[in-house]
């Protein structure tokens, strides 16, 4: 889809990609620590896409399931929505946010408790072509 067809944008899309053609996946309200999501993140940030996939099935972690699944998820969206080519696709963007943390009470010796924090993630993963990332930064003219 060309951006001038684009006459109903969502403002999350303005924000991400604004006119540049690719596509975008969000994952919410996931029951992993950011601290351990932001580890997967960043071996996966800036990779093509079937190499993160590649990379993300056989990462140890509990979280790279939910990032495979939204890495297939963006590129699906990049094909079907945009028209784009899944094999000259690349992660630009991931970013992990800071969901809402469950507050739960433990009880300890004495009478006592003490608190434990449950912490969920916000997942996004932004996927763009690779020649519309070349001009950006002045390549391949």
């Amino acid at each position: 889809m060309s951006a001038a067809a684009r006459n109903n944008v969502s403002a999350r899309r303005e924000r991400l990609l604004g006119d540049e053609p690719g596509s975008f996946a969000v994952a919410r309200f996931v029951r992993v620590t950011p601290q351990k999501s932001r580890r997967v993140a960043d071996l996966i940030r800036g990779a093509r896409v079937e190499d993160a996939l590649t990379t993300l099935k056989f990462a140890p972690q509990a979280v790279a399931e939910n990032f495979y699944k939204l890495v297939d998820s963006a590129a699906s969206n990049a094909e079907t929505l945009e028209g784009l080519d899944r094999s000259s696709l690349v992660i630009t963007t991931v970013t992990v946010d800071e969901g809402p943390t469950m507050k739960r009470w433990r009880p300890r010796a004495k009478g006592a408790a003490n608190r434990i924090l449950k912490r969920s993630s916000h997942l996004t993963v932004v996927v763009q072509p690779e020649d519309s990332i070349n001009d950006k930064k002045g390549g391949n003219r």
